[in-house]
This record gives structure tokens, C-alpha cells and sequence, in this order.
């Protein structure tokens, strides 16, 4: 009895055991949370116990993001169950990050938010994701370097100090002087808590501040990436940002398997396409619901007004998505509902970081300055690997008023001969974190020959030194051969674009051809099993009383039914007799 007893216990044990998963989460700074979860915890389960060990109330800003064993970044949707939305064996590992970076900082109502939204940008600062003019970014430096060291000291601060500080992917020792320089003589007595506003609010003006790159290519196979912003959608290409659209200006996004389509209305007459292609179609998939969930929060006024979303216009295709959180604005206006004591505030200091280290232990020997390095220290949980540099400076075609692909070239030069700002920073935009590791596939669209020359790829850059040095006569030769080229692309791309949309309504006019059938044979079933059932209805019994229903009652219908009772009886014979 006892060992019945014992052997229940020890049962009960396991069973419960395999209900409960660990689960790691890595922090902003770096520091981790570890709490068990039982099987059928959801999401918000795990996010409400991360914000209460941080004490945040204002954490409609943040998310939990995870990586799949294929190196796809996800958001973990709160809504759902989080053992469901894992690929991989528990322990699972995640790490909480900015999900929604807030319009304007200065605004959010408790100093423990702005200082997790600093450790986040202080990070795309790092990883090159947040780009800048020099200028710019002596100034961030310096921001940073007062907020985790204070004033400077000579005692403490020797010459070179900033060289052990490791801010960007890539910088100089005359950067590094310029750094210290600001550190030494415009900082002096700012707090942290100070240093980490001015910083966040310089951030916020650039123009990549809360972007979150996803790489693809374009229709012509020329790399880009494709961001979503506080203030709208973005492509980045080189160092421009060749593509802005507002949240009020893109009115419908879409993706199918690898392409994916922005809609766009920019003025009142002029309706814009972009198609991209992303590098599998998991990556796409992830692409559309950050743009959905990004346009739901930015864009509408109440969480209300959210709507289920298809990803396809083909009937009976497609994904379909529904953005669960609160909007901007609620967020705002609960955010000023907050009345309590301000939490207090474990800054990290001068600890060295794993994923996005500040300090790089030992001065610099040489003089010469760093060539760009990978971060060694990318996060684990991030599971993304660094791109190679690249120059990624083709501009991007779109679809004007759906009837045909538009070079986007003429209206790069346009904005670069009429203003500066399209140049986000003297680097070409090769974030090393938060990209994908997998290689963008090809997708057979040939590179226009416009993109090189004397026989091999050039940078925006280098083709306008190459214009510039060139001679009048090769100018005007150059410039019809790419016009006619880019005339070739847009006819081919048009062509290809017809096709596409051919196959999409020839798909679309199949499934709804079968799914007709399928209903008139459903209703066809219904409509027999009605009359030959007891029902006493006076379309049935018209139905019964003729010739055409009797001879199909006498010749097919009671014969089938003798078989299956038959059958039925066999099967149930079987079954008592095993």
C-alpha cells in the first residue's frame, strides 16, 4: 500500500515538473531575470513579473523579444501562450528591449523609463544602428561618458581615457579627443539623470532614432533596410534615407510569402507601391506584424479603433493579425495618472557589458585609426550575427499609381542637390545587431547596368566624383545609356508586376471556384439527409411527393444505406469479438 502510495507521490511530481519551464530574460543592462513559468503561462504573465523586479510602470514602451533555432527574431505576443510560441526546448531564453521608442522622451512622466529607453539607444549606438554626423556623435559620447563617470578628473581620468570607452562600431583617435574635449569643458556638473535626458533628446532628432533595421532587397536586388519609426516607415540604403512615409500616409501594408508591399498615399493624385523582398518568408511575416503593431500605435487614437488585419488581398489567403496593446496616446494620458515616489535607480556604471560593452579594457597602442570591428560582445539571446560592410546605395524603385515601376533616382538627386538632411551619417549603414544572419536571396531581377562604372559596382559617393571628373560628352553618353536602362528595368519590372497580379487573380478565381462547389455539395448533403428524415415541412413533403426523389430514394439512396448499416454492423462485430 505504502508503495502505491510512494510511486502516486513521485508521478505527481514528474507531471508537475513537466509543467513548469525556466526562463531566462536579459535585461537592458545586461543583468538577468530567471523564474519559472508554468506550461500554459502567457506572455503577459512573464511581462508583468519582469516589470514589477524593475518597478516600471510605464511599460507599454517595452517587449520581450526571442529567437528561433532558424536565427528569427519574434516578439513574444502577450495574448498567447508562451510554450506555443517557442521553437525551442525550454530553458528559454529572451530578452526584454524597446519595443515602441517614445515620440519624445522628455515627455515620459518616471526617471526609471527614460533610463531603460537610454540603455536601449545607447545600444543602437553601439551596434550601429542609430547613425549620425560626427559631430553628432562626439556629442552622444560625451553624454554618455558624463552620465557613467561623472565629471572629469584628472586624478582619476589620465590622458586617453576615452579609449577605453567603446561607443560606436567605429571611430578615431581626433573623435576621441573631440569627445573628451566636450566631457571636459560643457558637461561639468551634470547628473546622470541630466546627462541622460540631453542625451535622449539629441537621439530623438536624428533621423534613425528608433529604428529597427530589417534587411532586404529591392525589386531591382539592390540591399536596403526597411525600419518603422515613431514618426513613420523608412529605407535605408549607403548612408541616405531614400524613403520616408508618414503613419498617416501609408494606408495598407501587405506581404506574400518573401515580397513585401507598402501602400502609400502621399498626395491626394499620387498613389505610391514599394515592394521589397525579405531574406525568407518568416523574416517577411515579421516584417509585416512589426509594421501593423508600429502604424496601430503611432497612428491611431484608441485601442478601439485596432482591426484584424489580412496580410494578402486573395481570397481565402493569407495571414491575419490583431495588434492587442494600448496606442501612444492612452499610454500618454496613463502615464499622467502616475503619482508615486520615484523608484530608485541601480545605474550599471562602470561595469563592463556582454552585448554592448562600454569599456574596452586597455588603451590603444597605435595612432592610426580603428578600422570598423564586429561587436565580439553581441548579445546570446540576440542570436544575430554582424554584417560585412557594404554599400548599400542603389535607390529604391516604386510602383507609381500601381501601373508602373518609378525610379526613385531622380528624386534621391533631387533632395540631395536641394538639401542635406537625405545623409544620416558619413558611414554607410551596416548595422552589426538586430539584422538577420541569413543571406538575402536572390530573386533573378538583374542589377541595372546604370550601377556601374567602367565595369564594376561604385557607391552614390563614388559616382559623383567619377561624374565630376568626367567630360561633358561622357556625361550626356552615360546619362541616355542609363536612362535606357532604367527604361529596360521599369518595363520589365512592369511586365513582371502584370504577371504576378495575373497569377494572384487566376489563384483567387480557382479557390473560389472550389470553395463554391464545396458549399453546393455541403448544401446538396443537407438537403437529402432533410427529406429523408421525419421532418414534417411543406417544402419537404412537396419535395418527397416527386417522381424524380422517389426513384432516387428506391434506386440510390436506400441501397447506400443498407451497405453502410452493413459495414457498420461488420465493423462493430469486429470490434466486440477482438
Amino acid at each position: 500500500m505504502s508503495e502505491k502510495m510512494l510511486s502516486r507521490l513521485m508521478s505527481s511530481s514528474i507531471r508537475s515538473l513537466d509543467r513548469e519551464y525556466n526562463c531566462t530574460v536579459r535585461l537592458l543592462d545586461d543583468s538577468e531575470y530567471t523564474c519559472t513559468i508554468q506550461r500554459d503561462a502567457k506572455g503577459q504573465y512573464l511581462f508583468d513579473l519582469i516589470c514589477h523586479h524593475l518597478n516600471l510602470l510605464e511599460k507599454d514602451y517595452f517587449g520581450i523579444r526571442y529567437v528561433d533555432p532558424d536565427k528569427q527574431r519574434h516578439w513574444l505576443e502577450f495574448s498567447k501562450s508562451i510554450a506555443k510560441q517557442m521553437k525551442s526546448q525550454p530553458p528559454f531564453t529572451m530578452c526584454l528591449r524597446v519595443k515602441f521608442y517614445p515620440p519624445d522622451p522628455a515627455a515620459l512622466r518616471e526617471e526609471i523609463t527614460r533610463y531603460l529607453v537610454f540603455l536601449q539607444v545607447k545600444r543602437d549606438l553601439y551596434h550601429g544602428r542609430l547613425l549620425c554626423k560626427t559631430s553628432d556623435a562626439a556629442l552622444l559620447a560625451a553624454y554618455i561618458l558624463q552620465a557613467e563617470i561623472g565629471d572629469y578628473d584628472p586624478g582619476k581620468h589620465p590622458e586617453g581615457y576615452c579609449s577605453k570607452f567603446q561607443f560606436f562600431p567605429k571611430h578615431s583617435e581626433k573623435l576621441e579627443r573631440r569627445i573628451a574635449e566636450i566631457h571636459k569643458t560643457e558637461l561639468i556638473g551634470q547628473t546622470p539623470e541630466v546627462s541622460e535626458l540631453n542625451f535622449l533628446r539629441k537621439a530623438q532628432m536624428l533621423e534613425t532614432y528608433g529604428v529597427d533595421p530589417h534587411p532586404c532587397k529591392d525589386v531591382s536586388g539592390n540591399p536596403a533596410f526597411l525600419a518603422f519609426t515613431p514618426f513613420g516607415f523608412t529605407v535605408l540604403q549607403g548612408n541616405r534615407r531614400i524613403h520616408f512615409l508618414t503613419w498617416e500616409e501609408v494606408t495598407k501594408l501587405k506581404f506574400e510569402a518573401k515580397t513585401f508591399h507598402i501602400y502609400a498615399n502621399q498626395n491626394e493624385d499620387r498613389k505610391i507601391i514599394l515592394t521589397y523582398f525579405a531574406p525568407t518568408p518568416e523574416a517577411c511575416k515579421h516584417l509585416w506584424k512589426c509594421g501593423v503593431e508600429n502604424q496601430a500605435f503611432y497612428k491611431l487614437e484608441k485601442s478601439s479603433q485596432v482591426r484584424t488585419v489580412s496580410s494578402s488581398n486573395v481570397f481565402f489567403k493569407g495571414s491575419r493579425f490583431r495588434y492587442s496593446g494600448k496606442v501612444a496616446k492612452e499610454v500618454m494620458e496613463q502615464s499622467a495618472k502616475i503619482k508615486r515616489d520615484p523608484p530608485e535607480i541601480h545605474r550599471a556604471g562602470m561595469v563592463p557589458s556582454r552585448s554592448c560593452p562600454s569599456i574596452t579594457h586597455g588603451p590603444r597602442l597605435t595612432s592610426v585609426p580603428r578600422t570598423r570591428r564586429r561587436a565580439v560582445h553581441i548579445s546570446i539571446m540576440e542570436g544575430l550575427e554582424s554584417l560585412r560592410d557594404s554599400a548599400h546605395s542603389t535607390p529604391v524603385r516604386s510602383v507609381s499609381h500601381g501601373e508602373s515601376f518609378m525610379s526613385s533616382r531622380g528624386h534621391l538627386v533631387e533632395r540631395g542637390e536641394a538639401s542635406t538632411s537625405a545623409v544620416i551619417s558619413d558611414e554607410t549603414y551596416s548595422p552589426s545587431d538586430s539584422v538577420l544572419p541569413t543571406p538575402i536571396a536572390e530573386h533573378g531581377v538583374e542589377m541595372p547596368a546604370a550601377r556601374h562604372l567602367n565595369g564594376a559596382p561604385c557607391s552614390i559617393d563614388e559616382e559623383k566624383e567619377s561624374v565630376a571628373g568626367s567630360s561633358s560628352e561622357a556625361q550626356a553618353t552615360q546619362t541616355k545609356s542609363g536612362r535606357r536602362v532604367l527604361q529596360a528595368a521599369s518595363t520589365k519590372a512592369t511586365t513582371n508586376s502584370e504577371v504576378e497580379d495575373l497569377h494572384k487573380f487566376i489563384l483567387s478565381v480557382l479557390r473560389l471556384f472550389l470553395v463554391t462547389i464545396g458549399l453546393l455539395f455541403a448544401l446538396l448533403l443537407l438537403l437529402i439527409m432533410l427529406t429523408e428524415s421525419d421532418l414534417d415541412i411543406a417544402f419537404l413533403r412537396d419535395i418527397r411527393k416527386t417522381p424524380e426523389f422517389q426513384q432516387f430514394h428506391i434506386e440510390y439512396f436506400c441501397p447506400l444505406r443498407r451497405w453502410f448499416a452493413c459495414k457498420l454492423r461488420w465493423m462493430g462485430g469486429f470490434i466486440i469479438s477482438n
